[in-house]
């Protein structure tokens, strides 16, 4: 964390955040029109469930954001609470209130993981300059590269965002060629509550993807609920039957894992390739913010050679904390 903050300060000394990196005005094309941005903005409302940390890992705090979930004060997660410092933004929670926003008085509205509807659009933009998801990636198909590039440019900190788009891309890179085992091998993540397996399509099926792993063979072919999360019925053990089966916490259901009918005759579950994520894993992953993905990295990296080893005795430990490890004779 204090890498991260020498490089905002670094980026600041090159350009003052009092001052615009790049010139505005600044036009920034969405699914629901043109957000037309005047000068640098001061007062920026986060409307994207994760996009404070976006906006936080560009020195920037948001007047007011949107919680998504967890214990921690103004939804700010351990790796971003640096960040936020003494910031004390408003906590929004659940449906988008366009009153209270109103009452902010802010002059840009961030929105691309925000499930944002024309007709919120059609109001909010009324307030300020609102940027919506674009068209091509949906309501929360956004890859994080992208999302950073769009609030750098929106903010005039396009420096910054780079800078943080060139470290972490070079991290994954490194990891890539430290693990070539792992280029083609499959792994999906799973949420435990209701076997809903994300596609690579999501945030967090794209982490996967970021590592070298592909997408387990029929997966896309369920066809429940959508395109980035996938509900598996319980007699169905194919689509999530990879190399590497990462269960994400839902509250920690490991009695319900524990008594998935099919769950023992599973190729994952016999080799140990079982990884559990606990509840600030999981929510690291599930940003995948310049701010969570080198957390995300920290503890998934060393899980990933434990389980991919080849040798099932090999205990994943986050697997036995959680008592999900299958009984494997010698």
């Amino acid at each position: 964390m204090r890498a991260l903050r020498s490089l905002i300060i670094s980026a600041g000394l090159l350009c003052p955040f009092g001052l615009s990196a790049e010139p505005f005005p600044v036009e920034i094309t969405h699914r629901y029109g043109t957000a037309h941005i005047p000068e640098e903005p001061k007062n920026i409302v986060s409307l994207s469930f994760i996009g404070h940390d976006f906006l936080l890992s560009l020195g920037i705090i948001p007047q007011a954001l949107r919680k998504w979930y967890g214990p921690h004060p103004y939804g700010v997660w351990p790796w971003a609470q640096e960040a936020l410092g003494d910031g004390t933004p408003v906590v929004m929670w659940g449906e988008i209130n366009i009153e209270q926003i109103a009452t902010l008085k802010p002059d840009l509205i961030v929105g691309q993981w925000s499930g944002m509807s024309a007709s919120d659009y059609a109001l909010l933009s009324q307030i300020a300059p609102t940027i919506a998801p674009q068209e091509d990636w949906g309501d929360y198909g956004a890859p994080w590269a992208d999302m950073l590039r769009t609030l750098g440019l929106a903010t005039g900190r396009q420096e910054l965002a780079e800078a943080h788009i060139s470290r972490i891309e070079g991290r994954f890179e490194a990891i890539r060629e430290a693990h070539p085992e792992w280029q083609g091998a499959s792994a999906v993540v799973v949420w435990s509550g209701s076997t809903g397996a994300y596609t690579q399509g999501d945030i967090r099926g794209r982490f996967m993807a970021e590592l070298g792993f592909q997408e387990p063979e029929g997966l896309e072919d369920i066809g429940i609920f959508d395109s980035l999360y996938k509900i598996i019925p319980e007699e169905v053990t194919a689509p999530i039957d990879a190399d590497a089966l990462i269960w994400i916490d839902a509250g920690n259901n490991v009695e319900r894992l524990n008594t998935l009918p099919l769950r023992h005759t599973m190729r994952a579950y016999k080799e140990g390739r079982e990884i559990y994520l606990g509840l600030d894993t999981t929510a690291a992953m599930s940003h995948s913010s310049p701010l969570s993905i080198e957390y995300t990295l920290d503890a998934l990296v060393p899980l990933l050679e434990a389980s991919m080893d080849g040798d099932p005795h090999t205990e994943v430990a986050t697997s036995r904390a959680a008592g999900i490890l299958p009984e494997i004779t010698p």
